[in-house]
């Protein structure tokens, strides 16, 4: 009897201390899984994921600040010379024309801005046309004086049609080129593209006005 009783005390002991065992191994297991495959370790992936999106999805260089920072104001006085058209162009062609490109354009510049401010990039300012900004893009890249764009401000009729077209031409050609280098040196999926449809675009656009100097 005394025999019988003591074995019980010892097996339940034993089977307690298993238990308590059982138990702390789970706590600690646990507590391992939290810190290293649990927290830890979607804290590491995540981090690994959230580094490496921005780098794949919105990488981009130095040839893509410098076509957005340039496009910028080209386009902004390719839709300024557009404007004039409405009221002083005599042809209803040069008149369309002029529609088509800014309705290209003004989207395109909202586009380019929106990149430069998500790259932390200073963005161009509104009216900040003073050609010597932007390091020589006047000639170089089709950019009109100030002068240029006085006459064909003070332009209307046929003259303004021969004028702006035989301008635009020169600007387009200048806009083809920095979308080719875009296209040669850019990283940035998107702007690529748009360097793409500005070559396409603008090169139709120049043998149109061409026909249409070849008409006058």
């Amino acid at each position: 009897m005394n025999r019988t009783s003591s074995l019980a005390r010892r097996t339940a002991v034993v089977a307690a201390s298993g238990a308590a065992a059982l138990v702390l191994a789970a706590c600690g297991g646990s507590g391992d899984d939290t810190g290293s495959a649990g927290h830890g370790g979607h804290q590491a992936t995540d981090s690994a994921s959230a580094a490496s999106a921005p780098a794949s999805q919105g990488r981009h260089n130095t040839a893509d600040v410098t076509f957005a920072q340039g496009m910028i104001p080209h386009h902004r006085q390719a839709v300024e010379m557009a404007d004039l058209a409405s009221d002083r162009a005599q042809s209803a062609e040069v008149k369309k024309l002029a529609a088509d490109i800014k309705k290209a354009q003004a989207p395109e510049i909202e586009k380019l801005s929106g990149w430069l401010t998500s790259w932390g990039e200073t963005v161009p300012a509104e009216g900040a046309m003073d050609h010597s900004m932007h390091g020589g893009m006047e000639g170089m890249e089709g950019m009109m004086s100030a002068e240029e764009m006085t006459a064909l401000g003070n332009a209307s009729g046929k003259a303004f049609d021969t004028a702006f077209m035989e301008m635009m031409i020169k600007h387009h050609e200048g806009a083809v080129e920095m979308a080719k280098t875009e296209q040669a040196d850019g990283a940035h999926t998107p702007a690529r593209k748009m360097a793409e449809d500005i070559i396409a675009s603008q090169s139709a656009e120049i043998e149109q006005m061409k026909k249409l100097l070849g008409k006058n």
